[in-house]
């Protein structure tokens, strides 16, 4: 009975791998792999023959019984384009049916976008939550940063190029000007780790267009203790005295203040209303 293994390989220097994985890419029977081409140039630049067939989103369902006869014969590895397999990539139905089958199932641990991208942000590491990509439709993306809009954890996506701006203002209107770190072509040549407010990225890549893998790293939300509506009544009048306007006010108080957004935006226009005599 062979054993599945799961080897994470780089995500783009072709050093960041264990000697552990090299040695079981090497004398496995079989690698099943996302793309054969792009696993064969990690193959050939260490010398590995081993044979491979391709495991990707659209033959994953396919495949199963060809691994599962592959592992009677010995020990199987999988990976994916880069990082480790499994993770935001095909594998998690391989691993049910091979454990299923009696078979072992055993990690050889390595790189990682999200997990490289979080400890290199500057945000808290104790606590996050990892949501793979963002959905691609506005409205789908704005219902689920709604629903972990309140939630204290540091947050983690991965994003397109060309959809990064539209993601940035979408994290802004919902989430407010956290802080965030946005990493492009991790381990790469032209790695960017960039760590500022939602504010200042979104300006910074409007102006000049990303390219290359990108995982963002959020801030959670900052547990604070409520304002008392006095409290929130001078700050706003201070605000408007200095004219800024009412969406912004309660864009500005929202991020501190423990107050809904809407309730901010209702009480603002309330008081600009008496101070105009409406």
């Amino acid at each position: 009975m062979g054993t599945l293994y799961l080897v994470a390989t780089p995500i783009g220097n072709l050093q960041d791998i264990t000697y552990r994985a090299v040695s079981v890419l090497a004398h496995a029977g079989l690698i099943a792999a996302e793309d054969t081409r792009q696993t064969q140039k990690l193959l050939s630049h260490y010398h590995i023959q081993t044979p491979l067939i391709s495991y990707h989103e659209h033959n994953k369902l396919a495949r199963v019984d060809q691994i599962l006869q592959a592992l009677e014969r010995g020990d199987v590895a999988l990976v994916s384009d880069a990082g480790t397999p499994a993770l935001n990539d095909p594998g998690y139905e391989l691993v049910r049916a091979v454990l299923h089958a009696g078979h072992s199932v055993s990690p050889i641990p390595g790189p990682s976008a999200p997990i490289a991208a979080l400890v290199a942000s500057g945000l808290p590491t104790d606590t996050f939550l990892y949501l793979g990509y963002l959905p691609r439709k506005a409205v789908e993306r704005r219902r689920l940063l709604k629903e972990i809009s309140s939630l204290p954890y540091t947050l983690i996506f991965l994003e397109t190029p060309h959809r990064l701006v539209e993601a940035l203002q979408d994290l802004q209107d919902v989430l407010g000007d956290r802080m965030i770190t946005v990493a492009r072509e991790l381990t790469k040549l032209h790695e960017e780790i960039y760590r500022a407010s939602i504010g200042q990225s979104l300006a910074h890549f409007s102006s000049q267009s990303p390219r290359g893998e990108i995982t963002l790293v959020v801030a959670g939300k900052t547990v604070t203790e409520k304002w008392s509506e006095g409290q929130v009544r001078s700050a706003m009048r201070q605000r408007l005295v200095s004219g800024v306007p009412p969406a912004q006010v309660a864009g500005e108080l929202a991020t501190g203040s423990g107050w809904p957004r809407r309730e901010l935006y209702r009480l603002v226009m309330e008081i600009q209303a008496a101070e105009d005599g409406v």
